[in-house]
């Protein structure tokens, strides 16, 4: 079994992992890098996997930097199948499909930035390839085995990350041996309001981890409701507007459960709360049509309310126009808009618009990849360049880990040992985080496994 790893390796996005055996090539994910401009750009151009020889994509969930780049993978000539959950296959057709429209939006407003003589600026890819890889996705649902090939099968097992995320469990006939593989996606956390925990699965030969947050421990979710309530009321207090940059999928369902609850019990200000995102107002609605994979107090709570994410003065803004004018309106209100981390979409624009005023408040939920505009906010460095200008950085900047949908050390030392206790681990590979967190994860994961886990760089190929 032959692997290369092509993304997140050594970094936090752009997750894709070539797997080959027996001539057989097996991509997990497919996302975008994000980061940069330029330097996320040359690397979302370029296929090392040579998307026309690939037999299929194993898709483990919906965020963008695991799905994100299939359009262009169908782009440049993949036709294979694409698995994933039920759930992800429906809300990855919405993530991309915006992301499409996303690029789009961006390359026209650039290009009356442009200095004279730049070269034009396109989108990695339109709505006509999304609508194609679409069509090529094969939704499995949990725990059900599917023959990929007769010596290759997949099963899905339920990460607990975002909604319908998944761990990928392949077993892998090579010489007559059976050889387990295991890649964890995103592995969720345990307790997070709306999704179940991360499931645990057998033992493997090989596995592949991610360990974005392998070196902290999150505050208990419990705690986020009233860390929120307090910036809340900080916030209108000094007559200023709550901005917080999210993920249009997770980050902003957990915000609107929350307030939803507080709002209930008659905690929270009244403020106006506006979901500006029109894909987050299209996304929520997905969560009803698999009411099976929430949690328990998802479900309980469904008996009492029939909506988890409403609540007085809430409104999802559509139009750019509407959008806009909330950069101009008076008074305290909460915006949530993605990116999650501030790098596009229309969050950039309401930042641009609020970060030099002291009243306001930016609150991060979310990791933040080097060299974005979330990792500078996150900083706290004193100015911030925002599309083309430089601005001080004067509002307060609040960060809540505690909302992280990533396993955090405590949630590792726990599934591994589940992992481990019927059958071993032998190879571990650790994706998708950073030096640190990698190393710290890794001290816990040989504890594990026949051989000291590996951190692969990009681009690095191993035979396991």
């Amino acid at each position: 079994m032959k692997l290369t790893f092509l993304g997140a390796a050594g970094e936090v996005t752009g997750s894709q992992h070539l797997v080959e055996v027996d001539g057989r090539r097996i991509l997990l994910d497919c996302g975008l890098f994000q980061g940069p401009r330029a330097a996320a750009r040359r690397k979302n151009e370029v296929f090392r996997c040579e998307p026309k020889k690939l037999d299929a994509v194993v898709l483990s969930h919906a965020h963008i930097d695991h799905c994100g780049n299939l359009p262009g993978l169908y782009r440049a000539g993949f036709r294979g199948p694409v698995f994933s959950t039920p759930a992800t296959a429906d809300v990855a057709e919405l993530m991309l499909l915006d992301s499409a429209k996303i690029q789009s939006e961006d390359v026209r407003y650039l290009a009356t930035h442009l200095k004279p003589g730049h070269p034009p600026i396109e989108p990695l890819y339109h709505e006509e390839h999304v609508r194609g890889v679409m069509r090529q996705f094969e939704p499995l649902d949990y725990h059900d085995w599917h023959e990929l090939a007769p010596d290759v099968r997949v099963r899905f097992a339920d990460a607990g990350h975002i909604f319908g995320s998944a761990i990928v469990e392949l077993e892998i006939e090579e010489r007559g041996d059976v050889r387990r593989l295991v890649f964890t996606g995103d592995l969720g956390r345990r307790g997070l309001p709306l999704l179940r925990d991360p499931e645990p699965v057998e033992g493997c030969d090989v596995l592949i981890c991610e360990c974005t947050y392998g070196n902290r421990v999150h505050p208990p979710p419990q705690d986020m409701r009233m860390a929120l309530l307090r910036i809340l009321d900080e916030t209108v207090g000094r007559g200023g507007r709550l901005i917080i940059p999210a993920f249009a999928l997770g980050r902003t369902q957990q915000i609107l459960y929350f307030l939803n609850e507080l709002s209930q019990k008659e905690l929270s200000p009244e403020v106006p709360v506006f979901v500006d995102s029109p894909l987050s107002s299209r996304l929520t609605p997905v969560y009803s049509r698999h009411p099976e994979i929430l949690d328990a107090e998802a479900r309980d709570w469904l008996r009492l309310d029939d909506d988890l994410f409403d609540f007085p003065g809430l409104r999802f803004i559509q139009s750019q126009r509407e959008s806009a004018s909330l950069n101009y309106r008076k008074g305290p209100f909460v915006v949530i808009s993605a990116s999650g981390m501030c790098e596009n979409g229309r969050i950039v624009h309401h930042l641009k618009h609020a970060v030099a005023d002291e009243r306001n408040t930016v609150l991060i939920i979310g990791w933040q990849a080097p060299h974005t505009l979330g990792r500078r906010l996150v900083e706290r460095q004193p100015r911030v360049r925002i599309f083309d200008r430089e601005l001080p950085l004067k509002a307060r900047v609040e960060v809540l880990n505690g909302l992280s949908g990533h396993a955090d050390a405590g949630d590792f030392k726990w599934w591994f040992e589940q992992l481990a206790r019927v059958r071993g681990i032998g190879q571990a590979f650790l994706v998708h985080g950073e030096a640190e967190p990698a190393a710290a994860l890794a001290a816990v994961l040989n504890d594990y496994c026949d051989e000291d886990a590996i951190a692969p760089r990009y681009g690095e190929t191993f035979e396991a």
